[in-house]
């Protein structure tokens, strides 16, 4: 009997109302024994238990969408959504809410226990479900297929979005205000925060005024400044801002001095993305709530991705959706490109320059070479070699164009030498004092200045000519560098900390504090995180603004011996240093394990540089005097460049 009426049911194609329906809940007990009535039990009550508390919305569902009935009337679709087209293309946004899922099941009325009403079987959505499906419903909108949308609320028995919140969308997309401002009414009952309504209608009438003033209308401008925005009491301030469009002479000033569109479809959907926030999204959907949803989901992956060294780009035309975001080990510079070998004695250190155009490495053998890097290949041949470093080259640094370099020798060194590196000509070779230490130094950021000092207690500022600006007496510098307000210099000392010194008015601040010796140490771009070689501890990761310890990285060996750690890849995602166990390390910045140990130097690593302008180019000196240039891996296979057959982890 239940299938043959379930079948009656079905068949129906619309030429009779299907009979009154009852609610009615049945037990298991009452359905035992018999496959239709089981089925009927399930369908009545819900696999999900959604039959209690759920009748309101099931019957408001029902007379919606019951046997795919539309209910659309004029210019409106039977999914709430007014259609209005502008050059053809769709201009509402369907965000908006289902009034309640719609199982699409019939009751039986059970007063003689004789009589079942016809059944429609049909699944009940889940919450999850039905929130796709209004998620597909409301993309669909926005690309103007109305029909198939139609459908897709019929056949699932759904509705985009409350029905107030569809009148109230209508009435602001044709600027009918005194209706909108009534629909806000009927919306106070479903909002969570009921003050939201006086902000909402300070929107609707502060568009309603500007678009009086555009048509010339000053008079009725006037009064719903003075008769309906003052006496809400709210943002008093905006409301004399509104005052002063009164005097504008023309609608192009009037839009250019309220940063407006002006009166039309493109001001009135801005206005609903603002008034939308005031709703729960079980009245109306967030705008463009799909692509808000994958390019998160791109982003998310992409976070997680520990070899993801590409530029960011959160177009979603520039990615697959049918595939999860990988890319390979092999792609990372993970792979020895080059030895360079000119230097004959213990390699100390090696730099990019800004450009990422040359490398320069300084060596014991008192030598600078100057290397090339090709922008095709990325190999690296010698540029010139700059000599005469009489106790070896432990330091170097790029001016802000890249036209100077300065290079400082160790402890006992007590000169640095200003290199023109185009002409390959010395500038300056700078010396105080014979009892003087100058083994670091950092440009000012306008290229005109630098600082330099060293353990003895120097700490000077010179110009390029290296005379003496200013000094700071009694600061045993270990490290320095210099922020990107052009005003403060940051300088590790012997007390194991970072402190920040101000030339212009003398003042200085402590900003970091450690507990053993900070080797060295750099600042990231941005000038907010300090990457810290400490000795005995290995690298850390500190917030210079909030001053406090981010990371401690595992895996490095770092004793007494200077070693240089530097950040590289797209965003400075990474974290790279040398180690007195000959290898190097790599990091990505949130985790505290490597993600890669390059083997393949005999000695110490005493430098690492990343190349700033190619995220897969990176540079490692040692003491075993040669320059190892790494990149990814020689010969890739085309599926792992896509990225689709191996891990990130």
């Amino acid at each position: 009997t239940l299938a043959s009426a379930s079948s009656s049911s079905d068949s129906d194609t619309g030429g009779a109302s299907p009979p009154p329906r009852k609610k009615h809940r049945a037990s298991a007990a009452e359905g035992a024994g018999e496959p239709g009535a089981s089925a009927l039990v399930t369908g009545l009550t819900g696999a999900n238990g959604a039959g209690q508390g759920q009748e309101s919305s099931e019957l408001s569902c029902l007379n919606s969408a019951q046997n795919g009935e539309s209910s659309s009337a004029g210019g409106s679709h039977s999914n709430g959504l007014l259609s209005s087209t502008d050059n053809g293309n769709s201009v509402g946004t369907s965000n908006g809410s289902s009034v309640g899922p719609c199982s699409g099941t019939s009751s039986a009325s059970t007063a003689s226990g004789s009589e079942v009403g016809s059944l429609k079987k049909k699944k009940r959505l889940s919450q999850a479900e039905e929130d796709v499906i209004r998620l597909i419903g409301q993309h669909l909108h926005g690309l103007g297929l109305n029909q198939t949308v139609d459908l897709l609320m019929q056949e699932s028995g759904c509705r985009l979005e409350h029905p107030s919140a569809t009148k109230f969308r209508n009435h602001v997309m044709e600027g009918e205000w005194d209706k909108a401002e009534n629909d806000l009414n009927e919306l106070r009952a479903l909002m969570h925060s009921p003050n939201a309504i006086v902000r909402m209608k300070f929107l609707l009438l502060q568009q309603k005024y500007l678009e009086y003033l555009e048509d010339g209308k000053v008079l009725e401008a006037l009064q719903v400044l003075r008769g309906e925005l003052t006496p809400l009491k709210y943002n008093t301030d905006r409301i004399h801002v509104l005052s002063g469009y009164l005097m504008c002479s023309h609608a192009e000033d009037l839009r250019a001095k309220a940063e407006w569109e002006g009166k039309g479809t493109a001001s009135r959907c801005r206005l609903l993305d603002k008034l939308q926030t005031y709703l729960p999204p079980s009245v109306m959907l967030p705008p463009r709530r799909l692509h808000t949803l994958l390019r998160q989901a791109v982003e998310l992956q992409r976070d997680r991705c520990l070899y993801h060294n590409t530029k960011l780009d959160n177009n979603l035309d520039s990615v697959s959706l049918l595939l999860d975001h990988v890319c390979s080990r092999k792609q990372f510079p993970c792979y020895t490109q080059q030895i360079l070998t000119e230097h004959c004695n213990e390699v100390w250190f090696c730099k990019f320059s800004n450009d990422g155009t040359k490398l320069a490495t300084g060596s014991k053998d008192t030598t600078v070479i100057i290397w090339q890097v090709d922008p095709e290949s990325h190999q690296l041949k010698l540029l010139r070699t700059l000599e005469g470093h009489a106790y070896g080259v432990s330091y170097l640094a790029w001016s802000p164009d890249d036209t100077y370099l300065i290079a400082c020798g160790p402890d006992d060194c007590s000169e640095l030498w200003l290199w023109n590196v185009q002409t390959g000509e010395l500038r300056t070779k700078m010396s105080q004092s014979h009892e003087d230490s100058l083994t670091s130094v950092a440009w000012n950021p306008d290229g005109k200045r630098f600082v330099t000092g060293g353990q003895r207690g120097q700490f000077y500022q010179c110009d390029l000519d290296g005379n003496l600006l200013d000094s700071w007496e009694g600061v045993r510098v270990q490290c320095l560098w210099c922020l990107s307000d052009g005003r403060t210099v940051l300088a590790s000392d012997t007390h194991q900390r970072i402190r920040g010194y101000n030339f212009e008015d003398l003042t200085d601040r402590n900003i970091v504090q450690e507990d053993h010796p900070i080797m060295s140490f750099t600042v990231s771009k941005n000038g907010r995180l300090a990457l810290l070689n400490v000795a005995t501890q290995g690298v850390h990761l500190w917030d210079l603004q909030d001053r406090v310890l981010v990371r401690k990285y595992q895996g490095v060996t770092q004793g007494f011996y200077t070693i240089h750690s530097c950040f590289g890849g797209h965003n400075e995602d990474f974290i790279a240093s040398g180690s007195e166990d000959h290898k190097v390390y790599i990091w990505h910045r949130r985790g505290e394990l490597p993600i890669a140990e390059l083997t393949g130097h005999a000695r110490t690593v005493n430098c690492v540089s990343w190349n700033p302008a190619i995220p897969g180019l990176m540079a490692s000196a040692s003491d075993d005097g040669t320059v190892r240039v790494w990149g990814p891996a020689p010969f890739l296979d085309t599926q792992e460049t896509d990225g689709l057959n191996e891990d990130c982890a």
